[in-house]
Protein backbone atom coordinates (compact mmCIF):
# COMPACT_ATOMS: atom_id res chain seq x y z
CA UNK A 1 0.00 0.00 0.00
CA UNK A 2 1.27 3.49 -0.85
CA UNK A 3 1.67 5.84 1.70
CA UNK A 4 0.55 9.28 1.14
CA UNK A 5 4.15 11.77 1.68
CA UNK A 6 3.05 14.93 3.56
CA UNK A 7 4.07 18.45 2.72
CA UNK A 8 7.06 19.87 4.91
CA UNK A 9 4.63 22.45 6.63
CA UNK A 10 2.44 19.47 7.67
CA UNK A 11 5.81 17.79 9.09
CA UNK A 12 7.03 20.53 10.88
CA UNK A 13 3.54 21.04 11.22
CA UNK A 14 3.08 18.96 14.52
CA UNK A 15 5.23 20.34 17.87
CA UNK A 16 6.38 16.68 18.32
CA UNK A 17 8.08 16.52 15.26
CA UNK A 18 9.87 20.00 15.63
CA UNK A 19 10.79 18.74 18.94
CA UNK A 20 12.03 15.53 17.57
CA UNK A 21 14.32 17.53 15.16
CA UNK A 22 15.50 19.94 18.31
CA UNK A 23 16.73 17.02 19.92
CA UNK A 24 18.25 15.40 16.64
CA UNK A 25 20.09 19.23 15.92
CA UNK A 26 22.29 18.49 19.17
CA UNK A 27 23.51 14.57 17.96
CA UNK A 28 22.14 12.18 16.47
CA UNK A 29 19.98 9.97 18.83
CA UNK A 30 18.56 6.24 18.53
CA UNK A 31 14.92 5.94 18.55
CA UNK A 32 14.47 4.48 21.94
CA UNK A 33 17.10 7.69 23.59
CA UNK A 34 14.17 10.18 21.46
CA UNK A 35 11.20 8.54 22.68
CA UNK A 36 12.42 8.97 26.67
CA UNK A 37 11.50 12.56 25.90
CA UNK A 38 7.89 12.23 25.78
CA UNK A 39 4.98 11.30 27.15
CA UNK A 40 3.85 8.82 24.52
CA UNK A 41 4.10 5.32 23.29
CA UNK A 42 7.48 4.44 21.63
CA UNK A 43 5.29 3.18 18.54
CA UNK A 44 3.95 6.68 18.49
CA UNK A 45 6.82 8.07 18.40
CA UNK A 46 8.22 5.36 16.13
CA UNK A 47 5.27 7.07 13.73
CA UNK A 48 6.82 10.64 13.85
CA UNK A 49 10.04 9.46 13.04
CA UNK A 50 8.44 7.51 9.78
CA UNK A 51 6.90 10.68 8.54
CA UNK A 52 10.55 12.71 9.30
CA UNK A 53 12.09 10.24 7.47
CA UNK A 54 9.69 9.89 4.73
CA UNK A 55 9.92 13.56 4.26
CA UNK A 56 13.81 13.76 3.98
CA UNK A 57 13.93 15.54 7.70
CA UNK A 58 16.25 12.38 9.26
CA UNK A 59 17.96 9.77 7.99
CA UNK A 60 18.29 6.46 9.68
CA UNK A 61 21.76 4.17 10.73
CA UNK A 62 21.42 0.86 11.58
CA UNK A 63 24.40 0.70 14.55
CA UNK A 64 24.70 -2.72 15.89
CA UNK A 65 21.22 -3.78 17.46
CA UNK A 66 20.09 0.22 17.49
CA UNK A 67 18.64 2.07 15.23
CA UNK A 68 20.10 6.09 15.55
CA UNK A 69 18.50 9.18 13.85
CA UNK A 70 20.69 11.91 12.48
CA UNK A 71 19.34 14.82 10.56
CA UNK A 72 19.25 15.15 6.51
CA UNK A 73 19.07 18.42 4.62
CA UNK A 74 16.54 17.04 1.90
CA UNK A 75 13.53 18.33 3.68
CA UNK A 76 15.10 21.91 5.32
CA UNK A 77 16.11 22.59 1.26
CA UNK A 78 12.64 22.31 0.51
CA UNK A 79 11.69 24.32 3.47
CA UNK A 80 14.58 27.13 2.71
CA UNK A 81 13.50 27.18 -0.82
CA UNK A 82 9.79 28.53 -0.28
CA UNK A 83 10.97 30.75 2.96
CA UNK A 84 13.73 31.94 0.12
CA UNK A 85 10.78 33.03 -2.06
CA UNK A 86 9.40 35.00 0.60
CA UNK A 87 12.03 36.59 2.20
CA UNK A 88 13.27 37.81 -1.50
CA UNK A 89 9.66 39.52 -2.29
CA UNK A 90 9.43 41.34 1.28
CA UNK A 91 12.85 42.30 0.91
CA UNK A 92 11.97 44.06 -2.77
CA UNK A 93 8.95 45.69 -1.15
CA UNK A 94 11.03 47.37 2.02
CA UNK A 95 13.47 48.33 -0.54
CA UNK A 96 10.84 49.73 -2.99
CA UNK A 97 9.22 51.56 -0.12
CA UNK A 98 12.84 53.07 1.27
CA UNK A 99 13.24 54.23 -1.97
CA UNK A 100 10.12 55.79 -2.07
CA UNK A 101 10.45 57.45 1.71
CA UNK A 102 14.02 58.92 0.40
CA UNK A 103 13.06 60.47 -2.50
CA UNK A 104 9.82 61.63 -0.27
CA UNK A 105 12.53 63.46 1.99
CA UNK A 106 14.68 64.77 -0.63
CA UNK A 107 11.41 66.36 -1.83
CA UNK A 108 11.02 68.42 1.01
Amino acid sequence: MEQHRLDVFQVIADPSRRQILHLLSKDSRTINSLAENFDMSRPAVSKHIKVLYNAGFISIQDIGRERHCVLKQDGFKELQAWLAYYDKFWGDKLDKLGVLMNDKMNKK
